[in-house]
Order: C-alpha cells, then structure tokens, then sequence
C-alpha cells in the first residue's frame, strides 16, 4: 500500500459500467469529474435535495447536483432514498454500480441490492480507521501523522464493507481539515475510477476490514469545536485545525462568541494562564494548559475576520483578562 494506492492497473474485459453517482459536498465533485472522464457512464446523480444556506438563506443546489446540471446528467434529490418513488427510478435506470462519496443519507437495503455490482463507497479514512461523516477532521484532532482514503462495499452497517482499494496521505503538520480533505478528494477520485474499473474487469475482490484498529468519527457540531485552554497547546492547536473551515473553533470574549482561525503553538515566552490574553511584542498569546498559542485571525460576532493584533488594539484587553469565559 502506498501513495498512490493498493490498485494496479485494469484490463477490463466487460464493457464500461452504468453508474449512479451519489455525493452532496464539494469534496465529491473531483470524484464526479473522473468518473465523467472515464470509460463509465454516469446516467444519473443522486444528491441531498435543494437547501436553504448562507445569511440570506437562499435555496442553493448543491455542488454535485450543479456539476451535474452544467454536464447535462438528470438528478434525482428524493428527501429519503427509501421514498418507493425513488427505487422505483433506480430501478428503471438498471445501473451496474452506484459510486458513493459524502451523499449524507443511509442508503437502505432494498436500494442497496438494486445495481448489481452494489454500491462502492469512497471513505477518507484508512478503514477500519474514523468510520463516520467526519474522519479527516478527527484524524487531525487526534493527531494522526497519515491517513488515507478507502473504497469499500457499502452495506447497513456504518462504514463496515469490505474494503476494495486504499490510498495513504501524509498529514502535514499546518494541515486544516480543509487543506487535507481537498487532497483526498483529488487523490480519492483516482481510486474510486481504478477501483470501477477493476470491479467492471472482474479483477477485483473485496477484502473484509479488520477486526482490531476501529475508531469512529461523528460528525463534529458547533458545540464540539468550542475551544477548551485547558489542554495544552499542541492539543488546542490540532483541535482548532481539525474544525477549519467547518464549524470552526471558536471561545468566548465579554460574553460574545469569538471566531478562531488556525493557532500557532509557542515554544518560549511568557507563559499565560489558560485562556489568558497577553500581547507580546505585536503578538497575541493565549494561555493554554500547557504553554501558550499565538492567535492568526479572529472573527468577533457579526464582523468579517481580522488580524488577531488588529482585534486586540480594538479590544483593548485588560491584564490578566481571559478568553472563554
């Protein structure tokens, strides 16, 4: 296993594949974008119906679903892929094999046993490693130095399949959430196209996961991503990492929430309280558990983000003054 995966080349010997695409998020996108340069023909995408977002809360499609409409493929977007009308169209569209990335619904048994090569999903994670909706951000979290991406039989269970091909992925050491899933979602399309093409060639057989080494990853709420300067500073500054871009870190500052971009750990220096501010030769340090981080970037309630040093000549803190309180 290595870089750029588990899967040598296929010679197929069936003709190409008919495929549903499942996905909702941008990640999935690059995934999409392979398969409609492969040999596969994707005749329909599945994806989570139209939702209202941003502060206008305006009803936007999503990313698969508007990649899908600019290539001119029909979209389906039924509230619960368990609708009769739904299986009814999978039905009717008699695909080979349905590749899924990131859809964000259960798919139940009777649409899983439709396609006859089932359903193959692209996880981001080293199965049996972060089975959940969020592995990349609880990998950085706990301080995972690789991870990696798997195909894998989808079936009722929460990411248990057997596993078809798997890619690694250093995690570098300023890596957000977002830096390292956009890698994944490149590097991952790959191997969601070899591991088509492997299956449509007759080459390929899934292998079950292991037993031992199984970790899990729920998706992380707003309420998770609150910053705890307790803990000290190299586990603060993985934590805020693992929640960028979303839901993002934040603490407290005068009873208002207080946006937090990526921290920087300090090695020497004044070594603050946790949670107390203290600015050092144009830097702004946070105590934490165990020595102190350097803020970047700072987003008070209701304005845009700002240079930590620029926030604090408004905000004036006082000594001995904390955050998260």
């Amino acid at each position: 296993m290595g870089r750029h995966g588990c899967l040598g080349p296929a010679h197929r010997s069936e003709p190409p594949l008919r495929l549903l695409f499942a996905g909702t998020p941008a990640p999935a996108v690059p995934s999409l974008d392979a398969l409609l340069a492969s040999d596969h023909e994707v005749v329909a995408v599945l994806t989570r119906p139209d939702a209202r977002s941003g502060r206008g809360r305006k009803v936007s499609r999503s990313p698969v679903a508007e990649r899908a409409d600019e290539a001119g493929i029909p979209v389906l977007q039924p509230r619960s892929p368990r609708e009769p009308e739904f299986l009814e169209q999978l039905a009717d569209l008699a695909v080979d094999c349905a590749p899924v990335v990131a859809y964000g619904a259960l798919v139940p048994q009777a649409a899983l046993d439709l396609p006859r090569h089932g359903w193959v999903n692209l996880h981001f994670s080293l199965l049996p490693a972060w089975r959940g909706a969020a592995p990349v951000q609880h990998a950085i979290m706990a301080g995972d130095e690789v991870t990696g991406a798997s195909t894998f039989m989808l079936e009722a269970g929460l990411d248990t399949g057997p596993v078809f091909g798997t890619l690694t992925e250093e995690i570098r050491p300023r890596d957000t959430a977002g830096d390292l899933l956009e890698r994944l979602a490149v590097s991952g399309a790959a191997l969601l196209v070899a591991t088509l093409d492997g299956i449509a060639a007759g080459a390929l057989e899934a292998q079950p996961q292991p037993g031992d080494g199984i970790s899990l990853a729920p998706k992380v709420e707003t309420a998770d991503a609150w910053i705890d300067w307790a803990l000290p500073s190299h586990v603060v500054d993985r934590r805020v990492r693992g929640v960028t871009p979303a839901p993002g870190a934040w603490t407290t500052w005068r009873g208002e929430r207080l946006r937090v971009a990526p921290v920087e750990p300090v090695s020497d220096g004044p070594s603050p309280a946790p949670g107390e501010l203290v600015l050092d030769s144009g830097a702004v340090l946070v105590g934490t558990g165990h020595g102190a981080v350097r803020l970047t970037q700072v987003q008070p309630a209701g304005k845009k983000m700002l240079a930590a040093a620029d926030w604090a000549r408004g905000a004036r803190p006082a000594p001995g003054e904390k955050v998260g309180e």
